[in-house]
Order: structure tokens, then C-alpha cells, then sequence
């Protein structure tokens, strides 16, 4: 077993506060030819300006910026290298300095973690994080290849040309463990796709039982259709900021912490690790797991990358007790319905073995303990890879400050993007809005980060 030494767990350490004051998104398409890709970061730029109740103008908004942080997955989808200059150019903010991120399915969150350390540091009072893809330039069979070429090429791209195709077996496997019938995975699609129905962003809302996602067309066995996320168009873009700035801008800002994790490429080939425990986990609490099941750790069926971000963010952010008493909302990665479920036992909302008892408990579900996924997730509401872990932050952020209505239930927001307000709309507004905890998750595992934002009102 390979353990970590003393300085691998160090815990990291912001030199000041970091805020996140503003959030700006597109909806989400599967094709969106209607505007070139810096028009629609520009749609999202001008929400995060005009739209989230700031003290200032939106031109004196934007006169405090002074560094920008932007995520873009891959330079195949648009044919255009170096495109975070022509986003940086369009949106008027030349000659500040720029920088891009690259993370696979973890863009958005390792950006917002790039920008989070140029708060914390020093070197900036103001930082704009933006994310964006544009899929829908190549046809579904090229995208999934250009997806399938971030697992390792030696190894594990020339077996498949699609992502659905390494997490099949990992669902397999973690039905096999632990014992896990497929309902609960098509229980999560139920979950997720329905409540995407109350967001204006969705691009899959669905109003489905069980029954149908278990009687879908299948992708790649055993996942059907709707346990997996599709390919989206779309921005998204959030504000961070010292204390100072941030109070001068907002009345309510909410501070961030955000670690990150990372893991190899080759999943079947995971070496046997240490478990690095939860702040509220005990010492030999998973000794059953080598000892009755006779797995290494995190062999096929956890994410030690998705561990190691909560590992630190948790103590960052002075998380001592369990998650779903902690928080009051999480969002997590949900690209396919096994790897939600894989999650819940990296992030601790039950221990490993017994992470289908999230979904059973009703602690997942609005109303329950820590309801997850109210934006509709990856599975719902968008999967622009560079913008999905910047989108998620921007959801945590409006339930905490208590405007999940004013974005998603304002009818002329329905309207602004050709849709009509459900009939049957209800709010999932939070009423506790303490903590909210989102991951970022990139391939199958290797790049992972835990953004955790807390209301300083009520905490």
C-alpha cells in the first residue's frame, strides 16, 4: 500500500479572504448557431454586470477587474487555438493580463482555482473567471472522439471512442462491490432531469419515472440514455474578489475556499492507496473494505482525486462534522449516473459501501438533508465542459443568497431564451443558506476540485 507522507497533506492556505460577489451564464443548447462563441460569453458577461443586484455601474464593475481566469476544454470544437485572446478582446478587458486553464472535465473548477489564488495571493483585487464550449461545430461521433482523446492514448482510448465507454465498467464494478441495483442509478437521472425542469439554462429537462429510464436505448452497458450527459453550448462566469472589493460591490457576498485533486489517467490501473479520511471519519473505519472485499483503494469504483479535493477543502473551510449536516446544498458532477453515485462516498455524504443510501435516505432530494443537484446538473442542464464547473459555483452562489427564483422563475427569463415557463414551475429555492459545496470533476478522475462557499450571515 502506497501512504501518503506528512507533506502531501498539507493543508492549503489562502493568504486572505477570497469572495465570489456575481455569476453571469448562457442557457444551454445542443447547437447554438445563432451567435459565435464571444457573443455568447459576452451574453454571460453582461448577466454577472447588469443582473446581480451590485452597488456599482456595470462600466465601474468592470473598471475594478484586473486579471481574468478563462477555461476552454478543447481547441478541437471551435478550430481556434489561443481563443481565450479573442474572448479577452471582445469583452474589452485588453491589456489586462489573461490566462487559460485546461483540465478536462475539471476546466471550470481549476479555473475558478486559478483565479482563487490570484485573490488570495495578492496579485489581484478582482478577478473574472469564465468558461465556455462550443460542441456543436463537429458532428456527436468526431465530439466524442475529441472527449475520448483525454483518456490515456496508450491504454485506453484505441478500446473506445467514447467517455460512456469507461464508466460502463466502473458501473458494473460498483454494482458487483457493492451490491447496488440499477435502480438507484436511474433514480438519479430521474432526480436530476426533473428538477432541470425548473431552470430556464436546461438544455435535458425530462419528466421521467424509473421505469423509462430503465426501459431506454442504451449508450454503453449498462448505462441507458438518460444516465448520461450530452453536449452543450454555452458560458458561464463568475466574480472574485478580496473582502474590500467585495463588500463594496455587493451586500452579500459569500466566501470561497477550493482545493483540488488529482489522479492517473489509466483507471485499471490504480496502485493500492490510503484512504485519506474526512474530518469526520475514524481510523480503521474502511479497514472492512480490504479485509472483506479484498479491493485495493480506490480501485474501479472510487475517485482518490474527488477524495483528496475534499480532503483539503473540508479543512479549509472548517468542515469537522458530516457533509450533509454541514451543508444545505451540493452540486456534484453527474456526466453519468455511476459517477454520481461513486461521489457520494468520495465526499463523504455516506461512507464507502453505503453510498445508495443518499438516494434512499430522501437526504438527496429537495426537502431532505442536503438536497444535491437542484440545477438540474450535467445530466439536466448543460455539460459546456469549460463553463460546467463555473456554472455550478454560480448555482451554489444564487441559493445561497437566496435569488433561485429571480433567475429561474422569472418568466422573462423563460422568454429570453424562446421558452415558456412550466405551468407546474416551483421553486427549489434552499431555506437553510449556510454552506454549499460543488465538484469538478475531469475524465475518469484524474483532475477533481471541491469549491465550498459559506454565507458569512449564517455561519
Amino acid at each position: 500500500m502506497i501512504k501518503f507522507k506528512p507533506g502531501n497533506l498539507r493543508v492549503p492556505q489562502f493568504q486572505r479572504p477570497v469572495y465570489v460577489v456575481a455569476g453571469g451564464t448562457t442557457d444551454y443548447r445542443k447547437y447554438y448557431p445563432e451567435y459565435k462563441l464571444e457573443e455568447l460569453c459576452m451574453m454571460a458577461f453582461r448577466m454577472l454586470l447588469e443582473e446581480n443586484d451590485l452597488k456599482l455601474e456595470p462600466l465601474e464593475v468592470k473598471g475594478m477587474i484586473n486579471m481574468a481566469c478563462y477555461g476552454e476544454f478543447a481547441d478541437h470544437f471551435q478550430d481556434q487555438l489561443l481563443c481565450e485572446a479573442k474572448v479577452h478582446d471582445y469583452l474589452g478587458l485588453d491589456p489586462l493580463p489573461n490566462v487559460g486553464i485546461k483540465t478536462g472535465g475539471a476546466t471550470g473548477g481549476y479555473t475558478t482555482l486559478v483565479g482563487a489564488n490570484m485573490v488570495a495571493s495578492g496579485y489581484a483585487n478582482c478577478v473574472l473567471v469564465m468558461g465556455w464550449e462550443r460542441m456543436d461545430e463537429v458532428d456527436t461521433r468526431t465530439g466524442n472522439y475529441y472527449i475520448s482523446t483525454a483518456a490515456c492514448k496508450d491504454f485506453e482510448t484505441r478500446l473506445a471512442r467514447m467517455y460512456a465507454a469507461y464508466y460502463a465498467p466502473m458501473a458494473r464494478r460498483f454494482a458487483h462491490i457493492f451490491k447496488v441495483k440499477e435502480e438507484i442509478r436511474a433514480a438519479i437521472a430521474v432526480k436530476n432531469k426533473g428538477y432541470a425542469w425548473m431552470s430556464p439554462f436546461a438544455q435535458q429537462p425530462a419528466k421521467l419515472t424509473v421505469e423509462e429510464v430503465l426501459a431506454g436505448r442504451i449508450a454503453c452497458d449498462p448505462l441507458r440514455m438518460h444516465e448520461c450527459c450530452a453536449m452543450s453550448v454555452g458560458a458561464a462566469c463568475m466574480l472574485l474578489c478580496d473582502e474590500e472589493t467585495a463588500y463594496k460591490l455587493s451586500d452579500n457576498p459569500m466566501r470561497l475556499y477550493i482545493a483540488g485533486g488529482t489522479h492517473t489517467l489509466r483507471v485499471a490501473d490504480r496502485r493500492n492507496m490510503e484512504i485519506p479520511l474526512l474530518p469526520h471519519e475514524t481510523p480503521g473505519m474502511y479497514d472492512w473494505m480490504e479485509k472483506e472485499l479484498n479491493e485495493p483503494y480506490p480501485g474501479f469504483q472510487s475517485f482518490l482525486a474527488s477524495r483528496f479535493a475534499a480532503y483539503m477543502a473540508y479543512r479549509m473551510a472548517g468542515i469537522t462534522k458530516e457533509p450533509c449536516e454541514e451543508f444545505d446544498l451540493v452540486e456534484l458532477h453527474d456526466a453519468f449516473t455511476i459517477s454520481d453515485l461513486q461521489t457520494y462516498g468520495d465526499v463523504g455524504l455516506r461512507p464507502y459501501g453505503r453510498e445508495e443510501e443518499y438516494i434512499t435516505s430522501g437526504d438527496a432530494y429537495y426537502g431532505g438533508r442536503c438536497p444535491s443537484n437542484l440545477s438540474g446538473g450535467l445530466l439536466g442542464t448543460m455539460h459546456a465542459v469549460g463553463a460546467t464547473g463555473i456554472f455550478q459555483g454560480i448555482e451554489c452562489l444564487w441559493q445561497l443568497q437566496g435569488k433561485y427564483d429571480k433567475f429561474h422563475g422569472d418568466p422573462k427569463m423563460w422568454e429570453r431564451y424562446g421558452k415558456k415557463k412550466p405551468a407546474d414551475w416551483k421553486s427549489l429555492q434552499i431555506p437553510r443558506r449556510r454552506r454549499a459545496m460543488w465538484i469538478s470533476h475531469a475524465g475518469v478522475g484524474s483532475h477533481v476540485t471541491c469549491g465550498i462557499l459559506v454565507n458569512p450571515e449564517e455561519v
